[in-house]
């Protein structure tokens, strides 16, 4: 795999290139594939680690290093950004409900990457960093891991134009069930678009992978995400339907914008893998009544017989959604590349969030995750290696915690301080500012 193949974007602030580091329009290329694809995880139970842990919260679980992905949690979050035109677009339009829809399609466009992703993440490390900026899409993020029992990683992304900002923390709670693993994605989403004066809040659907035993792993994303225009009062309700006996309902979304005297807008529907649409609520209606009537129909010319949930992947009806007449498409899904299925599923922004040249190195700080060793060996396939440093780095943390306890010093966060969501008045973790003047000094050595 030629690893020098790229796609066009931007990474650093300054535009000075090293030799051999091609420009597009004085726009840097990235990288379009890993150094080495990933290693076959066929050989490795995790079954044998799971067993001893059935209701438990796996965040105190050290898992062996073949079930990650060669990327930190905080890259990982960082997958939210990907469709950022639709903030950009969503700034640029004149109707709140028009923006509304631009902000939906967001929200759900954030987890569409999770698609297929059965690689776990590298837990981020006490005081790890990671930043971003991305001249093609027109942002910059930063990102921090604020705290480590419970485990918490807050971010705050702003448009290169001062058109937005969106900012929140996230505490993902890991349950194992079983035969899955479901993951609550805890923390509200911020989104201030800055040319309206209006901020719109969320949390994230809950997150299941299955067949973790035996069988091929698979995903789905379910619960209500709730989106609230503060200074309209208008909310978009949006459903995460969970996959249902026979897979009909797998991977759907679908709710309405209402608002604030809870009168339907519009409809939206969908699925989150793949595109989201708009539609007027009365010609949804009908639509649904029309399809429940068809499967009830369908239903009962066959007799079911077994009943037991199983944990099987389900195939859908149709793979792709059926567009009403008359729906306005509000998002579809960048197709994955062709190397994808060797490289972690990862999508194209995905391959070059770990990507690091010289220059960059001489900039970001050194807490920053492109310079964590255990995700670096992992990427360059050598996996022994990726194993031993990962064990390093947590005894490493470990050790830290307990000196820190000795001499009763409390641990403090670097970009972030907690203090109330100014929208929604719930405590969050809100960025403390001066990143970016690239003025780092008593930075921990946490690796």
């Amino acid at each position: 795999m030629d690893s020098k193949d790229t796609i066009t974007s931007s990474m650093s602030e300054e535009k000075v290139c090293g030799s051999g580091e091609s420009l597009s329009n004085g726009i840097k290329k990235h990288r379009t594939s890993l150094p080495s694809p990933m290693f076959s995880r066929n050989d490795f139970s995790i079954w044998s680690i799971l067993r001893k842990c059935i209701g438990m919260e796996l965040s105190k679980i050290t898992m062996p290093v073949i079930f990650n992905e060669p990327l930190s949690f905080l890259q990982r979050l960082t997958e939210y950004m990907e469709h950022t035109y639709l903030i950009h677009k969503a700034s640029s339009l004149s109707s709140t409900t028009e923006r509304m829809q631009c902000v939906a399609a967001f929200a759900v466009s954030a987890v569409a990457s999770q698609w297929e992703r059965t690689g776990k993440p590298f837990n981020p490390l006490l005081g790890e960093t990671y930043e971003l900026i991305r001249d093609d899409l027109g942002f910059r993020l930063l990102s921090e891991q604020v705290s480590h029992h419970p485990p918490i990683s807050a971010f705050y992304a702003e448009g290169l134009n001062n058109d937005f900002v969106f900012h929140g923390s996230i505490y993902p709670k890991l349950k194992f069930w079983g035969k899955s693993v479901e993951a609550e994605p805890k923390g509200t989403m911020t989104l201030e678009l800055l040319e309206h004066n209006e901020a719109y809040t969320w949390t994230n659907p809950t997150c299941c992978v299955h067949n973790i035993i035996v069988g091929k792993l698979w995903i789905e994303q379910y619960g209500n995400v709730e989106i609230t225009n503060h200074k309209t009062g208008e909310k978009c309700v949006l459903s995460f339907k969970p996959c249902g006996l026979f897979g009909k309902e797998l991977h759907k979304v679908e709710g309405y914008i209402q608002d604030k005297s809870k009168k339907k807008l519009c409809a939206l529907y969908g699925k989150w893998t793949e595109c989201l649409y708009s539609v007027d609520p009365a010609t949804f209606e009908a639509y649904k009544k029309n399809d429940k009537k068809n499967t009830e129909e369908k239903k009962s010319s066959k007799q079911v017989g077994n009943t037991e949930e199983s944990d099987e992947m389900p195939l859908p009806d149709s793979e792709s959604v059926y567009v009403i007449p008359g729906s306005v498409l509000l998002w579809k899904i960048t197709p994955r590349p062709p190397n994808s299925a060797q490289m972690y599923n990862f999508t194209s922004f995905a391959m070059a969030l770990n990507e690091l040249d010289k220059e960059m190195e001489s900039v970001i700080p050194k807490t920053d995750c492109r310079l964590r060793p255990d995700i670096r060996a992992m990427e360059n396939g050598e996996i022994d290696l990726a194993s031993e440093e990962k064990k390093r780095l947590e005894e490493k943390q470990r050790t830290a915690r307990k000196n820190r306890s000795k001499s009763e010093e409390d641990w403090k966060t670097r970009w972030f301080h907690q203090g109330p969501n100014p929208h929604t008045g719930t405590q969050d973790w809100l960025y403390s500012g001066n990143y970016w003047d690239r003025n780092y000094f008593n930075l921990p050595d946490i690796y």
